[in-house]
């Protein structure tokens, strides 16, 4: 049985979650929230590939915490998160701590954002986004 660590987005615990319950509705061992709810997921070298293997479309936000257009995005990756949390699995991934993911796929300017469907690269993006924009440019992706 393969398994993948990751935080739960409320109370911020690492959880070991079997692949299988990658679609299910894993919960937190710690606070008994869902684990994958529409909230954005912290993307590691251990879990990334793992959560990209969702039948659902992943939309991965490329951040730093230096970044003031990062800092400014987030509230809108959030938002838009919790809006479309049943059509599309959100993960950020912290450049400076994740070197390693953000050498892989090529990160030179952030924010970056991509898409992924079936573990594919589908579209991506380089800059913050206005909600309505980043919302337009989600559903043509």
């Amino acid at each position: 049985m393969s398994t993948f660590n990751t935080r739960c987005p409320h109370c911020n615990g690492v959880n070991r979650v079997p692949e299988e319950k990658l679609n299910a509705q894993a919960k937190c061992g710690r606070c008994q929230q869902p684990l994958l709810d529409g909230r954005p997921i912290e993307g590691t070298s251990d879990n990334f590939d793992a959560l990209l293997k969702s039948e659902q479309t992943v939309v991965v936000d490329f951040w730093a915490p230096w970044c003031g257009p990062c800092v400014n995005f987030a509230p809108v990756f959030e938002k838009v998160a919790n809006e479309q949390g049943s059509q599309a699995r959100f993960i950020k991934v912290d450049t400076e701590a994740q070197k390693a993911l953000a050498a892989q796929y090529g990160i030179r300017s952030i924010p970056t954002i991509m898409v992924f469907r079936n573990g594919e690269r589908v579209n991506m993006i380089n800059g913050a986004l206005p909600k309505v924009q980043f919302e337009q440019w989600l559903a043509q992706s």
